[in-house]
């Protein structure tokens, strides 16, 4: 099992591998090929296979510097749809703890942890007071 670890490790030293546009590009391409299995369309079922192949051409590649610039390029474009859901997933997890708040005056969030009762809340942007329960 080692031999075989250690020849794939072999294999990969100077390629790029895997990250963030290829991880999305294999996702993509499985999605198709599922819709594509499941209404029978040829066109999706090619489009899927190029992106299948597409993910491997650049994982296996060994032009580091432009498959890494593809994927700067990537993760720019979708900068503000990741910071979406990461703040939501965030967001999600501190439920349990913290009630978030919107200042009435400017809108601001405001995290207060829960179990405090009714508590008087300053602003730390606008200075507004108002009071809920935490």
């Amino acid at each position: 099992m080692n031999q075989l670890k250690d020849r794939f490790r072999n294999f990969m030293y100077g390629r790029y591998g895997l990250d963030t546009f290829g991880k999305c590009t294999i996702t993509l391409g499985l999605a198709s090929m599922l819709i594509a299995g499941w209404t029978s369309n040829s066109k999706l079922s090619l489009l899927s296979w190029l992106l299948i192949f597409y993910s491997y051409y650049r994982m296996f590649s060994r032009n580091i510097y432009k498959r890494s610039h593809e994927n700067q390029i990537f993760l720019n474009k979708t900068a503000k749809i990741r910071t979406f859901f990461y703040r939501q997933k965030n967001q999600f997890a501190q439920r349990k703890t913290h009630h978030i708040y919107k200042c009435p005056g400017c809108k601001q969030k405001i995290r207060i942890p829960r179990g405090k009762g009714r508590i008087e809340i300053t602003c730390p942007k606008c200075h507004t007071t108002f009071i809920k329960n935490s």
